[in-house]
């Protein structure tokens, strides 16, 4: 069985294979997304957004545990440094993230963000 995460000295160590996804325009930037990929993007709804409201929504995700570590950023499109982003509420098949406007006005912009899943052990 081939490995999902590669290791080459002078290189990244991680998964090898990932997946995207486009949140639906069905409620906004809170539309749950599904992506069952240990790493991927995701690119949000291009609704607004206003200055200083953060919005969170559900990744489902067959990979995940609840001891696993997911890491979220703001990859590409919109505005750099205007936003925050991070994965919380990280469960068996799920975890959620949630994005801050920290600019000074409203945006309407279709963020892409970029997550890898860590597997985790509580012991």
């Amino acid at each position: 069985m081939a490995s999902i995460f590669e290791a080459t000295a002078g290189k990244l160590v991680g998964p090898a294979t990932g997946g995207t996804v486009t949140q639906a325009d069905t409620s906004g930037k809170a539309t749950g997304v599904t992506l069952n990929a240990a790493s991927g993007q995701i690119t949000m709804d291009d609704d607004a957004l206003a200055a200083g409201v953060e919005v969170s929504f559900t990744v489902t995700n067959s990979l995940v545990a609840a001891t696993d570590v997911v890491v979220v950023n703001h990859g590409s499109a919109g505005t750099a440094g205007a936003y925050l982003v991070q994965a919380n509420t990280i469960a068996a098949g799920s975890f959620k993230i949630t994005v801050s406007n920290v600019s000074g006005g409203s945006l309407s912009e279709a963020i892409v963000l970029n997550f890898v899943a860590l597997k985790g052990a509580s012991s």
